[in-house]
């Protein structure tokens, strides 16, 4: 292992553990519910939600029904990313007209975003429309993501709760976690990734002609707001083919 290396994974493993504390406290403070800012100012929203979906956000589930609902809601989200992969030559942002995925690359696909499995057998800026790439695959990264996140929680408070019967609420985990802990992540990452130069845009692709007068074809398209959390997510599912 060359010095580099070394330094890299010394460097690494230095950060996370400096981080473990804060973001642990935080993380600890967020589904506890208690008065942290971003909770504050995100609590008119959080509430709309609970109120938009029927959530009682006081009643806790035992683990049955806490995994029921992850099992369905997973389930659900999947059957819904399968629809909008083999339905995107009629729907909107499709500017480059891609047709209909095959009936088993749009399962396999569906199946691998809702268990956030390190997988991706398809070319994403040759195969999926922007409205899929956004509203399918970088909606279930956030949620894929979220789930791993609140079923550890779950299980820790399993093991915690001695005499208590009750896990949480499934339904109160994945909103807290998304709210307060992946959205704001990635908007700060995010826009970083702008700054840098990563494409965030609906246009369609830019054709080029190169200093030896060949054609080239630019993907353009909403990258950075799938990678970054593609990344936070640990999820192998990118916009382009190079993933």
């Amino acid at each position: 292992m060359t010095a580099a290396a070394v330094t890299l994974i010394v460097g690494f493993l230095a950060l996370v553990l400096v981080c473990v504390k804060p973001v642990g406290l935080y993380m600890v403070h967020v589904f506890d519910g208690q008065s942290v800012w971003p909770r504050r100012a995100g609590a008119p929203l959080e509430r709309w939600i609970y109120r938009l979906c029927g959530v009682d956000a006081d009643a806790e589930m035992g683990w049955k029904q806490y995994a029921i609902a992850l099992l369905v809601f997973n389930a659900l989200g999947g059957l819904a990313v399968y629809a909008l992969q083999r339905a995107q030559l009629w729907l909107p942002l499709n500017p480059q007209k891609f047709p209909n995925l095959a009936p088993d690359s749009a399962f396999n696909t569906a199946v691998s975003f809702i268990t956030n499995t390190n997988w991706q057998a398809y070319g994403g800026e040759t195969t999926m429309s922007y409205l899929v790439q956004m509203l399918g695959l970088t909606h279930q990264n956030y949620l894929s993501a979220a789930t791993g996140i609140v079923l550890a929680i779950a299980l820790i408070r399993g093991f915690s709760r001695h005499s208590v019967r009750t896990v949480g609420n499934f339904w109160v985990d994945l909103t807290r976690c998304t709210l307060y802990i992946l959205l704001p992540l990635s908007v700060v990452i995010g826009l970083f990734f702008v700054w840098q130069g990563m494409p965030q845009n609906l246009g369609a692709y830019t054709e080029a002609t190169t200093l030896k007068g060949a054609k080239q074809v630019i993907a353009q398209g909403p990258v950075a707001s799938q990678e970054v959390i593609k990344i936070l997510g640990t999820n192998g599912g990118g916009f382009f083919n190079a993933n």
